[in-house]
């Protein structure tokens, strides 16, 4: 039976009819068994038989949290009996809370839900585990799941408010390292560290670059806490749900550890219908190359939201993900030369956009000789020719302070906050003197993300600002400024007062209510300019509420579905990170850049690149590279594509017509850049291709031999520095491939009056211009030219014919023309040519 088949074939769930005291379950990939206390005590991979249940560490079906309690203090349950028929299991706890969960084994994961809980008392979440196991591989804390090579265990929430993790403030992990060696053998830890030790994230806590300090491997930074390495066994995976329905009291920051962004109280509002009961999870054990066929499969199972891209494909299907073109500049050649490179999609960057509900954009792109048209208009074409457009640079829900409309004239009611209290006693509107009934929280100074300065109060619809509070009652407010962005007004004593929660550029964000305004907001934005794609920088915006991922999943969920009424398609979404809840939802997420990314030249990753690389990759994200800039060479322009791959990433490549038209190696370039996305698109890559296109030592090359037919090679790279002497020189080289294009360069460092060189085909390049210090002559692609020193094309050389290169070894000879025959000019020669190749999808 081939693996595709066992995703045919039912699971049995295995029970007799009759109230038992232990239960077994199994699905095509996995058997769990389930003792009468109502722990895991095993779980074992099918056809292998593997135990991945630590011993000593069975793990509860379900803990209960009680309000008051650390995070980290669950309760349990005591006994289990389970009920075959109705496939039910009952478990009651310590504290005396009694929970019904049905229980469902699919073809491929379990399907678990609480049903009732009974005697609840203080219990104010459900944490489905902390699941432990014996894998310790990739962490994958953004959705829950923790792989080795062969295998992957994983939960999912089949709802919106069952989200990643066991209970945390705020629901969202908080920023940091942690140390985990990939691989002891290849990167063992130094003395002064031990796996799973907590370090902070770098910089200043600002500069978002600068998170990312540690280039070694085995500092992990933190992404997410749906999954969690254990060092004593492996690991864990965990969901929870909370209920919603009344406030919570926080103590957070998303980025903590440093002065201004310490960790802030704050008290949540309430959501109306939201509780526990019904919450949902799916856990899964398979092969680890099929864990995305199987979470594909739940999602239609389940009727979860599955987005699609243009060709009808699941976002998160390997051969879905593709890198966009970035475009900048007039427009006018982009469609052509996006088809002829094989991009899919055209994005254009914008200023940073802050929303407001009364702002209705209408975007324009340029068009050459001072034109331009519509978004919607370029847009129409874009979809003409089988491409997607878009690209507004949002900042996500971030209000501008004095600017949105929700913040002036009048300060909307459902901008977010962090406490509240009531007037103690009447006020005029120049009252300076401000009293109120409960000082909590009021004498800390800012919000979490904003530092110090933010002390922002609104009073019905004034806004104003404050130093403090006075240290005994009456709680009088200190440095009263009134009327901030909007007007004074008088206000009666049991007025509520509240405290503003601020985003890090000093502006507002709406509350759990308005926030659902905003995703319809741009929803009809992307409608009306025809807009296929956005990007949500300020993705953190759905931290600020304190309800964490169920934020990310309520607005995604809103956004998605609003724009598919409209457009009839779903949006691609692009962000500057990616969060529990928005993980089935964004296409990509190609944030930071160039350098901090990746350097095509030495095929490696910088230190920004490598964190989000693991922190995306280990949770089935595809890895970015970020924006990067149009390289002219083509070994380093197909480095990008080759590594894209290997990773099964994605990247912003970054260009504009004239610097594409100043490039020789254009319809190169563009010929191997189609050649490359077609097959990736085919899914014709094979694994071991994929591992050999990772290694930074080697750079690759794509030859299309039919219409669905390629070969890979290997790049060899030869440079040696030579002195002209004897003049002419005479280079040896070595061609182990076929017949190929010949490619080399010449750079001398001291100027010449031209050159000669003999080619191995017998072919004469003459140079009889003046090369100045540091240009080059290069010999690619068939053709020659005189090049500055950073590689810009001077002018074309005669050439008779397309030189090649035979196989076997020959000799290149150069003679560099001088005043003085006995003149030392030393020059680097750098060759290039291409093993015999292998087929691609062999």
């Amino acid at each position: 039976m081939t693996r595709a088949a066992l995703f045919l074939t039912a699971a049995s769930l295995l029970m007799v009819p009759a109230v038992r005291a232990e239960l077994s379950l199994q699905t095509r990939f996995a058997a769990v068994r389930v003792d009468d206390h109502g722990f895991i005590t095993s779980l074992v991979s099918h056809p292998a038989g593997k135990e991945y249940c630590p011993a000593g560490h069975p793990s509860a079906l379900l803990s209960l949290h009680e309000a008051g309690q650390p995070n980290d203090t669950l309760v349990q349950p005591v006994s289990a009996v389970y009920r075959p028929e109705q496939q039910e299991a009952v478990l009651k706890f310590a504290n005396g809370a009694v929970a019904t969960i049905q229980i469902a084994s699919k073809d491929v994961y379990f399907r678990l839900q609480l049903k009732s809980l009974t005697q609840r008392g203080t219990v104010d979440n459900v944490v489905w585990g902390p699941l432990a196991t014996t894998i310790s591989g990739k962490i994958g804390d953004i959705i829950g799941v923790v792989r080795d090579p062969d295998f992957a265990i994983g939960m999912f929430g089949l709802d919106d408010n069952t989200v990643a993790g066991p209970v945390v403030d705020a629901d969202c992990y908080e920023m940091g390292y942690y140390i985990h060696s990939p691989d002891p053998a290849k990167y063992p830890l130094p003395a002064q560290y031990k796996e799973g030790q907590w370090l902070n994230i770098g910089g200043d806590g600002v500069n978002d670059v600068a998170f990312y300090s540690h280039p070694e491997e085995y500092f992990q930074q933190v992404f997410g806490s749906g999954a969690k390495l254990e060092p004593a066994f492996g690991s864990t995976v965990a969901y929870h749900a909370r209920d919603r329905r009344k406030p919570y009291e926080y103590l957070y920051s998303l980025i903590p550890g440093f002065p201004n962004t310490r960790p802030r109280h704050f008290v949540t509002d309430p959501v109306d219908g939201v509780d526990f009961i019904g919450s949902t999870v799916a856990l899964y054990a398979c092969p680890d190359d099929l864990a995305l066929t199987l979470l594909e499969k739940m999602f239609h199972d389940e009727k979860l939201p599955i987005v699609t891209d243009a060709d009808g494909k699941w976002v998160r299907n390997l051969t879905a993900i593709r890198p966009v073109l970035h475009w900048n500049g007039p427009v006018d050649k982009a469609i052509e030369y996006a088809k002829a490179m094989g991009f899919r999609d055209i994005s254009r960057d914008t200023a940073e956009f802050y929303p407001s509900l009364d702002k209705k954009w209408v975007g324009t792109v340029p068009l050459a000789g001072g034109k331009s048209m519509t978004y919607r208009e370029f847009g129409d074409q874009c979809h003409k020719a089988g491409l997607t457009h878009g690209g507004l640079h949002t900042l996500t829900v971030f209000l501008q302070g004095g600017v949105s409309h929700d913040v002036t004239p009048v300060p909307n009611e459902h901008l977010q906050t962090t406490c509240r209290t009531k007037l103690a006693k009447d006020i005029s509107p120049t009252d300076t003197e401000i009293v109120v009934t409960d000082p909590s929280f009021l004498a800390e100074k800012g919000t979490w993300h904003e530092g110090d300065n933010s002390n922002y109060l609104r009073i019905g619809g004034e806004m104003l600002r404050y130093e403090g509070i006075s240290s005994s009652a009456p709680w009088t407010l200190t440095g009263i400024k009134r009327g901030h962005a909007s007007k004074a007004e008088p206000h009666k004593a049991g007025d509520e007062l509240v405290k503003l929660m601020q985003n890090c550029y000093n502006g507002f964000v709406p509350d759990m209510k308005l926030m659902l305004d905003y995703a319809d907001y741009y929803a009809d934005l992307m409608a009306r300019n025809g807009m296929d794609s956005i990007g949500f920088d300020g993705y953190e915006s759905m931290t600020y509420q304190g309800h964490g991922y169920y934020a990310y999943k309520v607005f995604n969920h809103r956004l998605f579905e609003s724009y598919h009424k409209l457009m009839g398609r779903y949006p691609q979404v692009t962000g500057s990170n990616v969060f529990g809840g928005c993980w089935e939802y964004m296409n990509a997420c190609n944030v930071g850049g160039g350098g901090n990314m990746f350097n095509p030249t030495t095929g490696k990753w910088a230190t920004e690149g490598k964190d989000i690389r693991n922190g995306f990759g280990h949770s089935y994200f595809p890895p970015t590279f970020g924006g990067q800039t149009w390289h002219k060479d083509l070994l380093d322009a197909e480095t990008f594509m080759s590594m894209a791959i290997a990773w099964d990433g994605t990247f912003a490549l970054n260009v504009d017509q004239a610097t594409i038209d100043a490039t020789p190696d254009k319809d190169a370039i563009f010929k191997a850049y189609n050649a490359w996305q077609d097959a990736r698109a085919r899914g014709l890559f094979t694994k071991a291709q994929k591992e050999m296109m990772k290694d930074p030592l080697f750079k690759y090359h794509i030859e299309r031999t039919g219409p669905a037919t390629f070969t890979l090679h290997k790049v060899v790279d030869f440079h040696k520095g030579y002195d002209s002497t004897p003049n002419p020189t005479a280079i040896p080289v070595s061609n182990a491939g076929p017949v190929q294009p010949l490619q080399f360069k010449i750079q001398p460092d001291l100027a010449a009056n031209g050159a000669d060189i003999a080619l191995p085909d017998g072919t004469m390049i003459k140079c009889d211009r003046r090369i100045e210090r540091l240009q080059f002559i290069v010999c690619k692609g068939g053709q020659a030219w005189l090049a500055d020193e950073k590689q810009n094309k001077i002018a074309d050389l005669p050439v008779s014919r397309p030189p090649t290169l035979p196989k076997g070894d020959s000799k290149i000879t150069v003679k560099l023309r001088t005043d003085d025959p006995a003149a030392q000019i030393r020059f680097g020669f750098w060759f290039t040519s291409l093993d015999a190749g292998e087929k691609v999808g062999k």
